[in-house]
């Protein structure tokens, strides 16, 4: 939101994303937020990986930009780092092998016992959530208006859903096979200037998440930036510049990340530079 406030939403966004992903939940409302903002006017770039949830919102765009070495991945659910669907695959082999041969329970036993209260309704929801996310976002983004968008994003979703295909969360699926499945990817080795922009900026930002203790960052083109740092969120209402690493506490040229209160005109004055 505060990346957000003050520009101009009839532009459109231009979403650069690097990240390995996240909670449901959280992607979801992201794209949710997006979307009241920009409408279907968003174009997601793709410098080098956006995968599981990160997929998800690049998928919410009306097309992916993406370079030889970018990547999606998989949008099948997890839980505890275990894949929905192979629980419920497991838990299905069992039962049947049980059924045919009822010595086997000893076998599955010990296996079975790791399976808690609830957690075959809970990968089935999980899953089920993960269907209307990604089938919702596609049908309002890149197919808005496609009179076979429905069947485009059916087949799409089984595509990215699919841990039979895949075989780990964690495949990196290249423009190639994503372009096969249907996905409306661009590629960006076809405008050098804006290639050379993508990948200035994509620097930038793993400089400073390589040197700087950050682990989270967003920032919008004007230099406002959210950035989480060692743990501590920080909001940045002017154009920033690392400084270097202090113990026990970073500082970030004209704040002091002692707390996320916003400083005043004096402190900020104060501040070196």
């Amino acid at each position: 939101m505060a990346c957000f406030a003050g520009l101009d939403f009839a532009k459109g966004l231009d979403l650069v994303l690097h990240t390995p992903g996240g909670d449901v939940a959280a992607t979801e409302s992201i794209i949710d937020y997006i979307r009241s903002k920009f409408g279907s006017n968003v174009r997601a770039i793709v410098p080098q990986i956006s995968m599981s949830g990160g997929t998800m919102m690049a998928i919410s765009a009306r097309e992916i930009l993406m370079g030889r070495h970018s990547n999606l991945g998989p949008i099948d659910p997890q839980l505890g780092g275990r894949p929905a669907i192979s629980l419920l695959q497991e838990f299905e082999k069992a039962r049947n092998d049980i059924i045919a041969n009822p010595q086997l329970a000893l076998l599955w036993q010990p296996i079975l016992q790791h399976y808690g209260p609830t957690i075959l309704s809970f990968a089935e929801q999980s899953i089920a959530w993960a269907r209307e996310i990604a089938g919702r976002s596609m049908r309002e983004g890149m197919f808005h208006g496609d009179p076979e968008a429905d069947a485009k994003t059916a087949h799409i979703m089984e595509f990215l859903l699919s841990q039979d295909l895949h075989k780990a969360h964690g495949r990196h699926l290249h423009r190639g096979e994503l372009k096969a499945a249907g996905l409306p990817i661009m590629d960006l080795e076809d405008n050098p200037d804006l290639q050379d922009a993508v990948l200035s900026v994509h620097h930038a930002c793993m400089l400073t998440v390589g040197n700087h203790g950050a682990v989270k960052l967003i920032e919008n083109h004007n230099g406002i930036a959210h950035a989480k740092i060692v743990g501590m969120p920080v909001e940045m209402p002017f154009p920033i510049q690392f400084a270097q690493p202090a113990a026990p506490m970073p500082e970030v040229a004209g704040i002091m990340m002692v707390d996320t209160t916003p400083p005043n005109n004096e402190e900020i004055a104060a501040a070196p530079a």
